[in-house]
């Protein structure tokens, strides 16, 4: 077996890579710790549920990485220094610190909401500033960077390569930036790496003045620090592609000409809301708390599994409908697991189908599958559908849990109801019964009689 082969019995991962244009098997630059870096937040606002996709392809994609390699480490940065954190905070009347403070804890606890595990590493921009200087200092001295009226830029014409990640033409990529006309610019398409900064703005003491970075850097910088000059994945959403990636490919390239940076490259399609592109001007614009306060969060992580991270994805309510009722039936098959087969390994026909491309769509087949199995009694079945949800971070809770989550009641208040239905049964006082059990139903409560007794759900 090669050393990059992930651990025995288990299938090779394939992944598209955008540099290339193809889907290739994923070859680890070193076997004992794979390497991962996918682009975070700028805190400046709630996270949208476009956001959200980007998040859940890393989660995904970072938890098949553990399970076929001994070790990973996923670095996903913050960008808490830039022009619209400035505006908001300004426009809110509140301190640049306050807001990213604010912000940084509300996409925790989003993300957390929707089980999405944190990083390994979570570097803040703010906090890496000497690493950005530095690899600023070393463009110029190889003349890929120059100074200009208090700026630094990067000089694309000096690169090649440029274009190649995106396989975009010079034309088009000057058109696709929406380059700053400015006359301090040698080229159009070059970009800032370092800005002057007022006494208003955030800034810090440089060789070229006070001032701030670009956007651009700033993961060049953070990647590098924690993942060295060449690293296995790097990975965001489609409009990342460019500029911004084809920005950081660039000056890492030219500051590290030994290195790879990213050997591959990872992104995920965007996403509609009833058919149309998600925008405030349509009033279709949704954050993930929009999402939540109406939805259980695994209905909402289960509609974005519902297609492939490269398939463009139609947010509609009917979805995150028929997500829910997925849901029902995975837990009600959860219902037969015995918890002395409670830790099974991932089923192989589920490994396999992620490890194509992570095509979470034919996961979720194949645990319909488990299933349908489970539902019969098979109680190993419903032990593998269990595993299989751990691995793409489903069926978190217990069935109890799950269909009794969203009663608006007190379960010891059910319970006692439960009780006098009971006893109303056997007093044969069957219109007191069907009294109690109305009532819980107009509640959103169903009442279940079995052989151990009655139980309640959620409706």
């Amino acid at each position: 077996m090669s050393d990059t082969q992930p651990r025995p019995h288990l299938p090779r991962l394939h992944l598209h890579d955008s540099r290339t244009r193809s889907t290739v098997p994923f070859v680890p630059l070193a076997p004992d710790n794979v390497r991962v870096y996918y682009c975070g937040p700028t805190v400046y606002d709630l996270a949208h549920i476009g956001n959200l996709r980007a998040m859940l392809t890393a989660d995904v994609l970072v938890r098949l990485l553990r399970h076929l390699y001994p070790n990973v480490t996923y670095v996903r940065n913050i960008t808490d220094v830039d022009d619209k954190i400035n505006a908001r905070a300004h426009a809110n009347g509140e301190s640049i610190a306050d807001l990213t403070a604010r912000t940084i804890r509300d996409f925790h606890e989003d993300l957390a909401a929707v089980s999405i595990l944190p990083p390994d590493v979570e570097p803040r921009a703010t906090h890496h500033i000497g690493e950005m200087q530095d690899m600023i200092r070393s463009l110029i001295e190889s003349g890929h960077a120059y100074e200009a009226e208090g700026h630094v830029l990067f000089a694309v014409n000096t690169y090649p390569s440029y274009g190649a990640l995106s396989g975009r033409t010079p034309d088009d990529l000057i058109a696709g930036a929406r380059v700053e006309v400015a006359p301090y610019k040698r080229d159009p398409g070059d970009f800032v790496l370092w800005k002057p900064s007022d006494d208003q703005t955030p800034g810090w003491d440089s060789p070229w003045g006070r001032g701030r970075p670009g956007w651009h850097i700033e993961c060049s910088a953070m990647s590098q620090r924690y993942l060295g000059e060449s690293f296995d994945i790097h990975g965001g959403g489609s409009d990342l592609l460019f500029p911004h990636h084809e920005n950081e490919r660039a000056q890492s390239m030219c500051c590290h000409p030994h290195g790879r940076f990213a050997n591959h490259w990872v992104h995920n399609a965007m996403l509609l809301v009833n058919g149309e592109k998600m925008s405030k001007s349509l009033g279709n614009f949704l954050t993930v708390r929009d999402v939540l306060r109406d939805t259980p969060a695994e209905a909402l992580r289960l509609l974005l599994l519902r297609a492939q991270y490269r398939s463009v994805l139609n947010f509609t309510q009917e979805g995150l409908d028929e997500a829910k009722q997925m849901l029902d039936r995975f837990y009600r098959a959860l219902e037969n697991l015995d918890p002395m087969q409670d830790s099974v390994p991932a089923p192989g026909s589920v490994v396999q189908v992620l490890c194509d491309d992570l095509n979470t769509p034919r996961a979720l087949a194949e645990m319909h599958a488990l299933a349908d199995a489970a539902m019969t009694g098979d109680s190993r079945a419903a032990a593998q559908l269990k595993a299989a949800g751990n691995l793409i971070g489903l069926l978190q809770d217990t069935p109890e849990a799950w269909f009794r989550g969203g009663a608006k009641v007190d379960p010891a208040h059910v319970e006692r109801l439960i009780e006098e239905r009971l006893a109303a049964r056997k007093a044969r006082d069957f219109a007191r019964a069907d009294e109690i059990r109305n009532a819980l139903a107009a509640q959103g409560i169903v009442l279940e009689d079995g052989p151990q007794g009655t139980t309640w759900r959620q409706a």
